[in-house]
């Protein structure tokens, strides 16, 4: 479904992106992991379109997408979820949710909208009319990643979706993504939170100084506390 082949990116004259090289098949969950600084978020930010300077290839279920703008990906099917969440203050939760409708040009039933996301984030059910930057940080998380999804993208980068949200919503979090891939959603997962991430991905890379330096099954590189230590403690 997604394939980065070769991705290199750079902030002025820093190489940050050092031939990169991942793929992602229909329905997995693929989590990068690293150190920080190690340029996991300037790797979704380059395959978004959001990082002016780069070159490789980026291709989504068959169309390339290297040289396209972000707001292009995300009208052929790739979302992205940043870590800041980017909710728009002064608008309500249906709103905000309205906006992911309108950003790829849905012209579908608003309620029928709102249905499905109830059963996916019944949490927002009970928020439509709050303002969504009044919520806590996980119910705006949620919020960030139900406004992705109201235009059916074929894959979603989630960038450190469990930072500074509550322990009691880290969990219902990761459920969530389960979810999600049970209903067919292609997913890549930036999270310093390596235990959680694991046990729900199909399998895993490292990046080290912007290069992948490993790539294994996610029940392996859960059982492997060396690699963990070296490649992704803080």
């Amino acid at each position: 479904m997604l394939e980065i082949r070769d991705l290199h990116a750079w902030y002025d004259r820093s190489h940050i992106i050092q031939g990169v090289s991942l793929t992602i098949e229909q329905g997995e969950i693929v989590t990068l992991m690293g150190r920080n600084g190690a340029g996991k978020t300037t790797t979704l930010r380059t395959i978004m379109g959001l990082v002016s300077k780069r070159k490789g290839h980026v291709i989504l279920d068959g169309t390339s997408f290297l040289d396209m703008p972000a707001h292009q990906r995300y009208h052929l099917g790739l979302a992205y979820v940043p870590e800041d969440r980017r909710i728009v203050p002064g608008l309500t939760v249906k709103e905000n949710l309205e906006l992911g409708m309108i950003a790829q040009k849905k012209k579908g039933d608003i309620q029928a909208m709102l249905d499905e996301v109830a059963q996916t984030f019944p949490r927002l059910k009970e928020r439509l009319n709050q303002d969504g930057t009044s919520m806590s940080g996980g119910e705006q998380q949620m919020l960030a990643i139900a406004r992705a999804m109201v235009g059916k993208p074929k894959a979603i980068l989630l960038d450190e979706p469990s930072e500074g949200i509550m322990p009691v919503l880290v969990d219902e979090m990761f459920e969530l993504f389960m979810r999600m891939k049970k209903q067919g959603m292609t997913i890549l997962l930036v999270e310093q939170n390596v235990q959680n991430a694991l046990k729900i991905s199909d399998r895993a890379y490292i990046i080290d100084q912007g290069k992948i330096v490993f790539e294994d099954s996610a029940q392996r590189l859960l059982e492997n506390d060396e690699i963990q230590q070296k490649y992704c403690a803080v």
